[in-house]
């Protein structure tokens, strides 16, 4: 089947992009419309059927857990991956590799030195993939998420 990456149309697309985080994520994991109208996202096409969907900043850290307003500070440079999913009955077929490398070409296509992504210190298979492809773990925080409670892990990969 064909495969390609379809950027997001905002605001239009909002609610769908809404919903595909709930079919993939926890629900204390939840994005808000106000967090989508922030972020670049992607749709993962497979044929007709959205597989998966990710979301970027430019030129953007993560450091919300060190800074007290919440906001990501501007690093130059570096492209924060604030969401890398795959519907659940897509998982474990390849997909995510395939979305994972897609966002390291849009980064070097783009020219950023970095890229830098979190996610739930009980997400091994996603820690795994990153480290597959080169990303190194840069701090673990605790008390990061709820519900339910976990770490985050912050990896970055240099380019």
């Amino acid at each position: 089947m064909h495969t390609e990456f379809r950027r997001a149309t905002v605001p239009q697309e909002i609610p769908s992009l809404i919903a595909f985080d709930h079919r993939v994520f926890p629900k204390g994991d939840w994005f808000s419309k106000a967090d989508w109208e922030t972020y670049i996202s992607y749709w993962m096409m497979v044929g007709k059927i959205k597989v998966g969907c990710c979301a970027f900043q430019h030129h953007v850290d993560f450091q919300e857990d060190i800074r007290a307003d919440g906001v990501n500070p501007a690093l130059h440079g570096s492209l924060y991956i604030s969401s890398t999913g795959i519907l659940p009955r897509f998982q474990r077929m390849g997909f995510g590799a395939l979305l994972k490398c897609w966002q390291i070409t849009y980064a070097r296509r783009r020219r950023f030195t970095r890229i830098v992504t979190n996610t739930r210190k009980h997400n091994v298979g996603m820690i795994r993939l990153n480290r597959k492809f080169g990303f190194q773990v840069v701090r673990v925080s605790p008390n990061y998420y709820t519900d339910p409670a976990d770490a985050t892990v912050v990896m970055e990969l240099r380019l």
